[in-house]
Order: structure tokens, then C-alpha cells, then sequence
């Protein structure tokens, strides 16, 4: 089994980069499902229609999300029509649309998405027990876990809460790719954030004036995505021999 997780996918242009590189990457790498977060699709504010039917059409079998799920109204309507996408399962009332398994042969791979609370300022339950429920209730071969959190600790100690399962735990949401991918000492494969799928010299994502007028005059200002060079991050991982490897195809 080889799975292909693509780090967060931001904006329209990032939407198109992967889909000029997806195919060279299955092809390359073996790959059998592909799992990717699109919780930035729209500009950074949540995922619709038309980016979730050009996800499926790329071959993603699964999209993560993150605090950003809800912030385009079309994800309602998605979840409601069964779309193959995950919200995070710790929003309260949402556990049942927090994990997703899909089957490749006779293999079953569940998929779950998880939402750190240090510095997220949302009324969220528990990330770990949360986790943890799902897992002990919901039997499958394979576990996937997108953890979405700004806080590195946060996203290393869940890990080790719950090394030992067969799966990885894969954090998102800051969107600079760590260079800790390893296999823990019970066998569950980790990475502190796999990175982020789009323009390549803004900040993160967005307009680097923009945002750097942030911190210059201390307000908020509006949100619009970089142009030029673009970056996919993603990770591979490979069950049968043990391996996970980073991947990281930029611009020149």
C-alpha cells in the first residue's frame, strides 16, 4: 500500500499546479489512494463544487479540511450529498462527517480529520479523545490522520498518544513543510506539517505585502493569494516497506 498526502492546496493556482504534477507522482511513486487538504481551495476560505469535482477528477479519493471548512457554504450541500470529504471530527456535532474510510482491494483505510485547539480560538472538543474514539470504534486496516493545528507540540503529542496504530499521523495548517518525517518507536508514521501546495514566494500562501503590512500597522487587512512560482509539498508513504518521503516539486 502506497499513499500519496497532499499538504494543504491554496487557491485556484495551487488547485492547477497539482493537477499538472498528480499524475507523474502516482505514476513515479506506485501510488494506490491519494488523500489531499483542500480547506484553502477557495482562496483560502473553504472548498466548493467545482474544486471538489477537480479534486475527483485528479483521482483524490479523500479531502481533509480544517478551520477553514466552513467558511464557503457549499461544503454543507457537499457533506450533505456524501462528497468524499472529512471536516474535522472535533467541531461539536460533527464526529460523523470526521472520518471516512474507503476501500482499495480488500484493504480498508479510514481517513480522519482532526483539529488542534492551542491558538485556534474555536469551540472545539477534544482533539485526542476525539482521535482516539473513532479509532477504537471504527475497525479498518489502514489509519489516516490530518492533524490540523497551529501548535507543533500539540501535533507531536498526539502522535505519541496514539502510536501503535498501523497509519500515519500527517499535520497540516501552517503551511512550511517540517523535516521530521519519521516512523515512531510503535510503528505509526509522522510528520509535524507536510507543507503546502501553491504560490511559492508569498507568505505563507498569500500576498507578501499584504501580509506584511499586517504587522507594519498592526490591523487586518484583506487576503488575496501570490502570483508566480508555485511549490507542491506533499508526502509518500510506503506501508509494505516501511518508508514515508517528503516531496517537494517548486518553480524554478
Amino acid at each position: 500500500m502506497r499513499l500519496l498526502f497532499v499538504g494543504d492546496v491554496n487557491g485556484e493556482d495551487g488547485v492547477k499546479y497539482l493537477e499538472s504534477h498528480i499524475d507523474e507522482i502516482k505514476k513515479k511513486y506506485k501510488i494506490n489512494v491519494v488523500v489531499a487538504n483542500g480547506e484553502n481551495a477557495c482562496e483560502g476560505k473553504g472548498i466548493n463544487s467545482k474544486f471538489y469535482k477537480d479534486f475527483m477528477k485528479m483521482g483524490v479519493n479523500v479531502i481533509t479540511m480544517g478551520n477553514h471548512a466552513f467558511s464557503n457554504k457549499e461544503i454543507d450541500k457537499l457533506l450533505e450529498e456524501k462528497a468524499n470529504i472529512v471536516v474535522p471530527a472535533n467541531f461539536p456535532s460533527y464526529l460523523k462527517n470526521g472520518y471516512l474510510t474507503i476501500k482499495y482491494n480488500n484493504e480498508t483505510i479510514t481517513v480522519i480529520n482532526i483539529l488542534g485547539r492551542v491558538y485556534m480560538n474555536l469551540p472545539l472538543d477534544c482533539p485526542f479523545r476525539t482521535a482516539k474514539k473513532i479509532i477504537d470504534e471504527v475497525k479498518s486496516d489502514y489509519y489516516i490522520i490530518d492533524m490540523h493545528a497551529e501548535a507543533t507540540s500539540e501535533k507531536i503529542a498526539l502522535a505519541h498518544y496514539l502510536d501503535g496504530i498501523n497509519g500515519a499521523i500527517l499535520g497540516t495548517h501552517t503551511h512550511v513543510a517540517t523535516a521530521d518525517e519519521t516512523i515512531l518507536e510503535k510503528g505509526t508514521f509522522y510528520i509535524t506539517d507536510v507543507g503546502m501546495t501553491g504560490p511559492l514566494d508569498g507568505i505563507i500562501g498569500a500576498n507578501r505585502e499584504l501580509i506584511t503590512e499586517r504587522f507594519l500597522i498592526g490591523r487586518p487587512t484583506r487576503l488575496v493569494m501570490e502570483k508566480g512560482r508555485m511549490q507542491l509539498n506533499a508526502v509518500v508513504i510506503d506501508f509494505d516497506n516501511k518508508k514515508i518521503e517528503r516531496i517537494n516539486i517548486k518553480d524554478k
